[in-house]
């Protein structure tokens, strides 16, 4: 954290963060592959203190030395190889998401760089805004790493009018999902929902540690919610470019809908997300009523305001 004379974190040794985030979630990744899954016996009995893997036993597994191993956790990351790399991924059992984390924080420890600059705000390119005005009938979507929502069309703005109510912007997911009580309404499967978003943040945060935008974020949510901070400290990182979202919109009810997310080249920090239905089911229909609905609403941000407000101050 940045001290009380130095706000913005100027001249901390940026890469001690990088270094103690190596060691956070390097221990959380021992701590979850026992010694019988790695297929290695087990000395000590019930006075064993750990119930994961220790320093030793991961360094056995990937071909190199103790001392190696634990100066690599603590950090020091100055001359690391790919074999090597490769060797404790393979003891850990990380998924590609991890081993690319792994990645990202030993390339961040061994970089002396100053932190970025007052950051400028995100823009959408014309051409991909055309791209989504467009998709009349398919809600999409331009995102950041942080979960802000950039851009929408105008049935996409609808599907989220939930979080589009939130005067801040850009809105942003992670705030609306831990911040916003009525989340676990909109989100069926929440839980499952809250998981995700916080290990796609942990994988932004490993590519830049020093986004300030993201920081604030962390920060922010971390200072109030508890939900948030329990599974921050678990250090999960995760990609998801498909899969099923379980929505229940104020207007329309219940929605299963796939979705396909796609990087914007131009633009590395950004990618587009569609939402689709399955032709002839209900989520289709309701998905239809959505687009009947938004296209006779036009101050939808408005409308998904007041109607929440409404709810709220019939449920007190």
């Amino acid at each position: 954290m940045a001290g009380k004379n130095d706000p913005h974190g100027t001249n901390r040794d940026i890469r001690r963060d990088f270094r103690a985030e190596i060691r956070e979630f390097l221990g959380t990744r021992r701590a979850r592959v026992t010694p019988e899954q790695a297929g290695l016996p087990v000395y000590g009995g019930d006075r064993r203190r750990v119930t994961g893997l220790r320093r030793e036993e991961v360094a056995l597994l990937a071909g190199i030395s103790s001392e190696y191993y634990t100066r690599l956790e603590r950090g020091d990351a100055t001359g690391v190889s790919e074999s090597v790399i490769e060797g404790i991924a393979q003891a850990l059992r990380l998924d590609e998401a991890e081993r690319m984390h792994l990645l990202d924080l030993l390339r961040g420890a061994g970089t002396a760089r100053p932190p970025r600059r007052r950051p400028v705000q995100q823009r959408v390119r014309p051409a991909v805004q055309r791209v989504l005005d467009s998709m009349t009938g398919t809600p999409a979507f331009v995102l950041n790493g942080r979960g802000d929502i950039l851009a929408a069309n105008h049935i996409g703005r609808a599907l989220f009018s939930p979080v589009y109510a939130d005067p801040v912007r850009p809105p942003n997911n992670a705030r609306f999902i831990f911040l916003d009580p009525r989340a676990t309404e909109f989100f069926r499967d929440w839980d499952k929902v809250a998981n995700d978003t916080v290990a796609m943040l942990r994988a932004e945060a490993g590519r830049d540690l020093y986004d300030r935008r993201l920081t604030d974020l962390i920060g922010e949510l971390s200072t109030r919610s508890e939900d948030f901070r329990h599974r921050w400290a678990a250090h999960n990182v995760r990609i998801h470019t498909t899969g099923v979202k379980l929505l229940h919109h104020p207007v329309v009810g219940d929605l299963d809908l796939p979705y396909e997310t796609f990087p914007l080249g131009a633009d590395p920090s950004q990618f587009l997300l569609t939402y689709t239905a399955e032709p002839g089911s209900p989520s289709q229909d309701a998905l239809n009523l959505l687009a009947s609905w938004a296209a006779t609403n036009e101050d939808i941000d408005k409308y998904a305001s007041t109607s929440q407000d409404e709810s709220a101050d019939t449920t007190d």
